[in-house]
């Protein structure tokens, strides 16, 4: 078995005001979390380059890229994405739609690949929303149909939050299945009809979780069987985080993806890992967070689990 790919960029940390719902330095913290872990020596480090604008437009309106682009976002477009505009988001934004995209092909010759970044699931074609200014998701699973042969594509988003954008963007696409296990109660209020939807009540806790999670993998097979897997593996259904309202703990989390992970390599479908969301004032505690979806492919790729 092949090192672990991750992928990612010194340049993804952004600039929010103080009090700022968004870790803006998040990145950079996960990645100083990860390098002093043992495991993480089974990892191989990719840097990411920023995605061509032509590329972009298979899955946003080219008027909506420029405009962010040049910084001429109306004023209801920056309340709806609720990140300030400046030079590190707009570099930010363009190299990390291309992250996730990269650790799907890699994830094609080595089975799993994890970005460390990425499920900006709130980006609509035509405009950003709730932090996120470019879909990833959406874009990796429409590349990957176009240009590497991949047929059947399974968007599983874990993330307390419904990715509303995703689905605005994939909807008429037969080819990709979007699957969402959210907070009933929570953004977006309105919530959209993906493939299969999945509510759940404030408050679950993790053996509850995992036991819906199982039954809708089985449900996704039967529905779907999916040739690759774009995994939005956000970490905003702790118990402490700021922005959720479930309640699941660290080891709810780690068994959550390391059930999906599992689940689809003794299917021999190759994975693409995203961290998602996770809303925190305690930056050493949410870096330990996104690092579980690393160690849950430790567990299940590393060296010795071949």
């Amino acid at each position: 078995m092949p090192a672990i790919a991750l992928i990612t960029h010194p340049d993804y940390d952004i600039s929010v005001p103080q009090g700022h719902r968004f870790v803006g330095q998040k990145f950079s913290d996960l990645m100083q979390y990860l390098t002093v872990q043992t495991w993480f020596e089974n990892f191989e480090i990719f840097q990411t380059k920023p995605v061509r604008i032509s590329d972009l437009r298979a899955v946003h309106d080219a008027e909506y890229i420029a405009n962010f682009a040049y910084n001429k976002l109306d004023i209801a477009a920056q309340r709806s994405l609720n990140l300030p505009w400046n030079e590190r988001l707009l570099k930010r934004s363009f190299l990390a739609v291309n992250g996730t995209y990269q650790a799907a092909q890699i994830a094609l010759d080595r089975a799993i690949a994890c970005h460390a970044a990425g499920g900006t699931h709130h980006a609509h074609r035509g405009h950003g929303s709730g932090f996120c200014v470019f879909n990833d998701l959406a874009f990796a699973a429409h590349a990957l149909i176009r240009h590497n042969g991949v047929k059947r594509v399974l968007i599983l988003d874990v993330d307390v939050h419904q990715g509303d954008g995703t689905i605005d963007i994939c909807s008429s696409n037969s080819d990709i299945y979007t699957a969402s296990l959210h907070g009933l109660n929570n953004f977006p209020f309105q919530k959209r009809q993906g493939s299969m939807d999945i509510t759940l009540p404030d408050g679950m806790t993790d053996g509850p979780y995992i036991s819906i999670l199982n039954s809708a993998l089985h449900q996704i097979w039967r529905d779907f069987e999916p040739e690759f897997v774009i995994y939005d593996a956000g970490v905003d259904v702790h118990g402490a985080d700021g922005l959720g309202r479930l309640n699941l703990t660290n080891q709810g989390i780690f068994d959550r993806d390391r059930t999906v992970m599992q689940f689809f390599k003794n299917r021999r479908v190759p994975i693409a890992t995203t961290i998602g969301g996770g809303y925190s004032r305690d930056r050493a505690a949410l870096a330990q967070r996104h690092s579980l979806v690393f160690a849950a492919a430790q567990s299940v790729f590393g060296p010795d689990r071949l």
